[in-house]
């Protein structure tokens, strides 16, 4: 069984760096998609109120036989229920549908700041936290300047900021403001989507280390040291995507895909959501 590192948290605890994503993944066919990442050996499920597969998380969580501490899950509020109240009325929406008492990992889903709520929501997620029904608490497609903002108006800072993050996208500023924090960067589209596996520069990587251009990138991720959630329903590939430590990218091989920055998003700016 491949074992997974582990990245600790600003709040002690630890996530695993690589996890299993399951946006877009059908509710009928997201318990089938859980079991065949746990039996794969992932131990990190990354779900959302949005995604609208809770359910299959929580069964598919259960029906592995796996302790339920075993299992690293992580949810999401909606932008729609950003504020105080309607975020504690969602967290416990989420609770319900996934059958846990308790999350890893709540998340802020965007900050919305059209809608100005983001603010009010953090302070729920602190209650959450200080409740225990989440053990740690964070953000999705924030920004520095949405940050920046938490920190000069709330008290307890993000553990994870989960954002857009791939090859044409690599976040350098938001994972130099993340670092130097203590927040840990979560890597959501590390594939683009799939558009940047027909890459020349992916495709000789790939050769080069008889591995996938996927599983390259993968590995470029976890060498920056983000936290990266791929996401599949083909049980191969879920396998595959895993298959990532056997194998290190050189100097050159990052200098190389540095080189494929271009700004491009597969998904909104997060200003402009809202």
């Amino acid at each position: 069984m491949t074992s997974i590192p582990q990245v600790t948290l600003n709040d002690g605890s630890s996530i695993p760096q690589l996890g299993f994503g399951v946006y877009k993944i059908p509710e009928a066919e997201t318990v089938d998609a859980v079991l065949a990442a746990l039996d794969a050996g992932y131990r990190h499920i990354d779900t959302a109120a949005f995604y609208e597969n809770e359910r299959g998380v929580g069964e598919g969580v259960r029906r592995s036989g796996l302790d339920r501490d075993d299992v690293y899950v992580t949810t999401k509020v909606w932008w729609t229920e950003n504020g105080y109240d309607s975020t504690l009325r969602s967290f416990d929406a989420s609770l319900e549908r996934l059958g846990f008492d308790t999350v890893d990992l709540f998340l802020i889903h965007w900050p919305a700041p059209k809608h100005d709520k983001y603010v009010d929501t953090w302070r729920a997620l602190e209650r959450i936290r200080e409740e225990g029904r989440a053990r740690s608490i964070g953000v999705a497609n924030f920004h520095t300047h949405h940050l920046d903002r938490l920190a000069a108006e709330t008290e307890v800072v993000p553990a994870v900021n989960q954002v857009e993050l791939h090859p044409w996208l690599p976040q350098e500023e938001v994972r130099r403001y993340d670092r130097e924090h203590g927040i840990v960067t979560e890597a959501w589209s590390p594939l683009a989507r799939g558009r940047v596996l027909g890459d020349p520069t992916l495709d000789g990587l790939a050769r080069k280390h008889g591995v996938t251009p996927a599983q390259v990138v993968i590995r470029w991720q976890l060498q920056l040291g983000n936290v990266v959630i791929p996401k599949s329903s083909t049980p191969a590939r879920i396998r595959e995507n895993l298959d990532v430590f056997g194998f290190e990218l050189d100097a050159d091989d990052l200098a190389a895909i540095a080189a494929l920055e271009t700004g491009e998003r597969t998904g909104k700016d997060p200003d402009d959501l809202g």
